[in-house]
């Protein structure tokens, strides 16, 4: 397996957890799960692959351009959820997300391997409620499974 990304192109975005607020502007909100057998070993080449996408729009309105090439942010939120399987009935089950400290320190891997690159990164609360608020810009949602 490899980490379950959904990447939505954004113009504003926020996320809060009790009385701590992260917002961005223009950019990308990704929400990320980590699932049983993940390494870390694989997260860098994904954060590159993250950084260099061409989802934002040019001049002409075409999917061009990076985040970093129009001084974008990132908003990066834990989602274990990623990982609900309904196979087995209606009640998801989440037996397939890793672990809450092993998938905890992949999340912190890969956004800190985003900051690296150069990234302006803002995060949630990993493993507490967060209420979302998520303005899209096209809508453009990908889904990354790597």
């Amino acid at each position: 397996m490899c980490m379950r990304l959904v990447i939505q192109r954004v113009k504003k975005a926020s996320v809060t957890a009790g009385n701590h607020r992260e917002s961005i502007g223009n950019g990308l909100f990704i929400l990320f799960g980590a699932g049983k057998g993940d390494k870390k070993e694989s997260i860098p080449k994904l954060a590159q692959k993250v950084y260099k996408m061409r989802v934002m729009a040019d001049e002409d309105g075409k999917m061009n351009k990076a985040v970093g090439d129009i001084k974008g942010e990132f908003l990066v939120v834990s989602q274990f959820t990623l990982y609900a399987d309904i196979s087995g009935g209606n009640r998801p089950s989440f037996v397939n997300a890793l672990e809450q400290d092993k998938a905890q320190e992949l999340y912190e891997f890969f956004v800190d391997e985003l900051k690296k690159l150069g990234a302006e990164v803002k995060t949630g609360s990993f493993g507490n409620y967060m209420n979302l608020q998520v303005d899209l810009d096209g809508p453009v949602t990908i889904l990354v499974e790597c």
